[in-house]
């Protein structure tokens, strides 16, 4: 089974919320799993399996408890070959073109230090879901699959 390094960036707490649920679920499945509220960059360098879950502030920003450890990985660089890597986004569709903009970023990142993307990023629109776990449950289990 595999280990997964949760990282949350989390304004009102349905990241936070949702990342619980996620680690639930991949326990249940016999995986181990670890959530952090911000993480740093030497805990993403040791996690081979690392989900993103992130909600979008302002005009599409990270969430201030994640944003200093995506700055590190855009100012460091550490490559992320061979690590699989998901983002689950979370946003509301009436920002427009700012929907779902943290997860955009931190997808955009990832690619860029050639981390492997098993599946799709998955954005949540809170006006279609007021409980995100509903797409995230179904998601999850093609994620957790490529481990």
């Amino acid at each position: 089974m595999a280990v997964v390094s949760i990282f949350v960036g989390s304004m009102y707490g349905n990241a936070d919320n949702l990342a619980a649920e996620i680690k639930k679920a991949l326990l249940a499945q016999g995986h181990e799993a670890a959530v952090y509220d911000s993480g740093t960059l030497e805990q993403i360098k040791q996690s081979d399996n690392i989900l993103f879950v992130s909600s979008t502030t302002g005009s599409g920003d990270i969430p201030d408890n994640l944003e200093p450890l995506i700055s590190q990985m855009h100012s460091q660089a550490p490559m992320l070959t061979g690590k699989k890597v998901g983002v689950v986004a979370l946003g509301d569709r009436s920002y427009g073109e700012t929907f779902c903009g943290a997860g955009r970023q931190i997808d955009e990142l990832i690619r860029g230090l050639d981390a492997t993307s098993v599946t799709s990023r998955l954005d949540i629109d809170a006006g279609e879901y007021f409980e995100p776990w509903e797409p995230t449950e179904l998601w999850l289990r093609s994620w957790q699959q490529a481990l």
